[in-house]
């Protein structure tokens, strides 16, 4: 077997209850955003432009559609020699009966036979719910240059959200002198992305221990970060300068697809240096009939409109009846918002019909309204 210099291992088993009904049957990172993608696509793509060969997707939580996606890795690039995506559920064993994965740490620990097989000098760790674009060739520069045992990337979040997060103080030098997971009281906005660089060899002996340790609950920020801080290894943060969002909430998600429409958006999704691959949807292309009315909206192929869409984002398929009135809004795959009815700051799910003359979203609330059932029409 090939060795590889540095394997990725994708943290994709996540439930995402912050986003409700949208993932009742599907885990959080097989959800859709940005008219034909699914938020998955994102680390996939990264790991693919980044030159890593070899991906595990550590799936758990409602992992059907999830598995069947990723599997094969052929739309990243990921299906020659030596190379492949490989999904990596939870099992039981001759030396264990687990049949979950009891946190991010121990994900990794259930897999050390499959990181073996290629016995890589570096192991990444990624999350697979964030939408963001990054070389994680440039951040495996920085920890060999630092001669560092972990390197985490980060970056500043407003402080009012910092504990949410892992946070981090560092010295002059990037090195990090205090980490702690969620804090109440946070003192610094230096927050973890979750994606991690460990040498091989320190983390696989960290996580032997760690899954020894009865008292542990075996994850990674509270865990396995602290231990390495408290032995003395050499922790470096790599900060990130780019564009970077958590879409664990419905106001987020929303935010995120609202963001393709700003034209300086530093994510741009038509950069052909990066590109972010995604499955290739067989579909007719858009339609916009006579009496339709766009301004500043992302329209993708198979969508239908006939009506009014304003600032808003609609994914492959949905369709807009004449009349009907979509603004500041999100259109997941196949949503129809017939004659008459308005849209207004909603996410609506996949596959909702919005009847004829009905109203919903509210364009003085605070918050964006998940439609995720059908709405009966105004007769």
């Amino acid at each position: 077997m090939k060795q590889n210099n540095m394997l990725a291992m994708i943290l994709a088993g996540g439930r995402g209850s912050r986003l409700h009904e949208l993932t009742n049957k599907v885990a959080k990172p097989a959800v859709s955003y940005g008219g034909k993608y699914r938020i998955v696509d994102f680390p996939l793509s990264n790991c693919a432009n980044s030159g890593i060969d070899v991906v595990g997707v550590l799936t758990q939580y409602e992992s059907i559609l999830l598995n069947s996606y990723v599997a094969a890795g052929r739309r990243w690039g990921l299906d020659a020699k030596d190379s492949g995506v490989y999904v990596l559920p939870p099992r039981e064993t001759a030396d264990s009966n687990l049949d979950v994965y009891r946190g991010t740490a121990d994900a990794i620990s259930q897999n050390i036979d499959f990181i073996d097989t290629y016995s890589p000098e570096y192991i990444l760790i990624l999350s697979g719910d964030h939408i963001y674009k990054m070389d994680y060739d440039k951040m495996l520069d920085a920890h060999k240059a630092n001669n560092a045992d972990a390197t985490i990337a980060v970056l500043p979040v407003p402080m009012k959200e910092a504990s949410r997060f892992g946070i981090m103080n560092t010295d002059e030098n990037g090195k990090i002198v205090e980490f702690e997971e969620k804090p109440e009281k946070p003192k610094s906005n230096l927050a973890s992305m979750g994606i991690y660089i460990f040498n091989w060899k320190q983390l696989r002996k960290a996580l032997t221990a760690d899954m020894k340790n009865p008292d542990s609950s075996h994850d990674f920020g509270k865990d396995i970060i602290p231990n390495f801080l408290n032995e003395g290894k050499a922790l470096y943060a790599y900060k990130f300068e780019g564009y970077w969002k958590d879409v664990g909430t419905i106001d987020s998600l929303w935010e995120a697809n609202m963001d393709l429409l700003d034209p300086n958006n530093p994510l741009d999704l038509n950069d052909p240096t990066w590109k972010i691959y995604t499955e290739d949807v067989t579909t007719l292309p858009h339609y916009i009939g006579p009496n339709a009315d766009i301004k500043r909206a992302f329209i993708t192929q198979g969508c239908v409109i006939d009506g009014s869409v304003k600032n808003s984002v609609l994914f492959t398929g949905a369709k807009v009846g004449e009349g009907a009135k979509i603004i500041d809004s999100v259109l997941m795959p196949g949503v129809t918002v017939e004659s008459g009815a308005v849209v207004t700051r909603a996410l609506v799910a996949d596959g909702v019909k919005i009847g004829k003359g009905a109203k919903v979203g509210d364009s003085k609330s605070e918050h964006i309204e998940l439609v995720a059932k059908n709405v009966k029409g105004v007769e």
